[in-house]
């Protein structure tokens, strides 16, 4: 007798059987979130990664490098203007830019945002997705906001039309979550038309593949600017060899007297710091996609794995050992995924200004959580895999790329220890201000 009812068999249309392979509003389970369009990119993202990605994963990860034509390929599908808008697309770019599974500019919103990435880690793993596309989601939101009108007709339009790439590079050898400490250098020329850079920044996610550099750097003032850097005279990049992520073109950026005009600052000099803090929301955000998906699929492949592998008479999902694991990867997991929701809804309902001061705290506790609920199941899919799980290739594929690239989640975008104490300190400063207001409570002195 099946358990299930006609009704929930007919909604039951999309993606894998499996149980926890995909979310439950794929599973037939009623959502307030998703509507058709939501629906249609979920097809079409699904189409477009089967046929473009997962059948080539495995050669990239090896040759540490992704082929010529996929950025095109994915500019012409309209995969990139939709990954550099986040949760609403910006009014000049609506029409100028085709968006994957058609749909409507006017539509495009948070969950959208979501299914896209979530789509994206199907493949196992992040090297691809940040190789291909990490500079459009991560650099092209502060450029089109800050940058000036000849930044966003000539270098986001390059970008967003696939003819050119950017990364955002931040990141140095001395400065990391401790982004005040960097010590890249912006010396302004005699005659004011330009800025001579030095310096080095270090993990630079896409920095092989880029044309454009989004930098954070420290003019002779001490002051922070952002500005965009051309691949020119002066900038070299080599390639780093990670444990994991190995496709995703990670780079040393170096930097030798480079001459960037003045031209190419992206808002006010002096305010780069409070440009880059403010697109942090987005990027712990894209990072929390990036962690629920590699979940789902080690538990969709150790499931599988456990319903056709034999241990001691029966199959190891008969053992209840297992099951327990099973029960607490899916617990973690479908728990992180009612977070990603609701922290999307509300985002959706407060303004920018007031997101920042609501929700980054919990944006940062979520980006860290999402890395320590990943770190946990791809351990226990390991576990049950076995050696399968630990070889690259065959069956266990995705969750050894994933257990190679788990903590390219957990480190990146601050670590969950910066990120944990910055979302107590959030806390504690919103609760003073309440108590301020209402005249309660004892001041936390944060």
């Amino acid at each position: 007798m099946s358990v299930l009812s006609e009704n929930i068999k007919t909604n039951w249309v999309f993606g894998s059987p499996l149980p926890f392979a995909e979310a439950p509003w794929a599973r037939g389970c009623p959502s307030p979130y998703y509507k058709e369009s939501h629906r249609r990119l979920r097809q079409a993202m699904r189409a477009w990664v089967d046929k473009h990605l997962l059948p080539h994963v495995q050669d990239w990860e090896i040759a540490a490098t992704l082929p010529d034509g996929l950025y095109e390929q994915a500019a012409k599908d309209g995969l990139l203007m939709p990954m550099a808008s986040g949760a609403k697309v910006h009014p000049e770019w609506k029409g100028k830019y085709p968006i994957i599974g058609d749909v409507p500019a006017v539509e495009w919103d948070g969950f959208h945002d979501l299914i896209i990435h979530d789509e994206f880690g199907r493949i196992g793993g992040i090297g691809v997705e940040n190789g291909l596309v990490g500079g459009v989601t991560l650099a092209v939101p502060a450029l089109q906001k800050f940058g000036s009108e000849k930044l966003k007709k000539t270098v986001v339009h390059d970008i967003l039309s696939g003819r050119a790439r950017i990364a955002l590079a931040i990141t140095e050898p001395e400065a990391g979550s401790d982004v005040q400490g960097l010590q890249t250098e912006a010396r302004l020329s005699d005659d004011g038309s330009h800025f001579i850079i030095n310096g080095q920044k270090k993990w630079i996610t896409s920095g092989m593949y880029s044309n454009y550099f989004l930098a954070l750097v420290k003019e002779t003032t001490g002051d922070m600017t952002l500005l965009v850097i051309p691949r020119t005279e002066g900038l070299t990049t080599r390639h780093m060899t990670m444990s994991g992520s190995t496709a995703a073109g990670t780079a040393f950026v170096d930097l030798d007297e480079v001459h960037v005009p003045i031209d190419m600052v992206v808002g006010e000099r002096g305010k780069g710091f409070k440009y880059i803090v403010s697109n942090f929301n987005h990027e712990r955000l894209f990072i929390g996609f990036q962690a629920l998906r590699c979940a789902r699929v080690c538990l969709e492949d150790s499931i599988s794995y456990s319903l056709s592998r034999e241990t001691f008479g029966k199959k190891l999902v008969e053992h209840p050992v297992i099951r327990f694991k099973f029960a607490n990867m899916s617990r973690e997991t479908e728990a992180l995924q009612s977070w990603i929701e609701s922290l999307i809804y509300q985002l959706s309902q407060l303004a920018p200004a007031e997101a920042d001061l609501l929700l980054a705290g919990t944006t940062a506790q979520l980006k860290a959580h999402s890395g320590i609920v990943l770190e946990h199941v791809v351990r226990e899919a390991v576990q049950i895999l076995g050696g399968i799980g630990l070889t690259r290739g065959g069956r266990g594929e995705r969750v050894e790329r994933i257990w190679r690239d788990v903590k390219a989640i957990t480190v990146p975008g601050g670590s969950e220890e910066i990120l944990l104490d910055l979302a107590t300190r959030r806390a504690l400063k919103i609760s003073d201000e309440l108590r301020q207001v209402t005249g309660k409570g004892v001041k936390s002195r944060m």
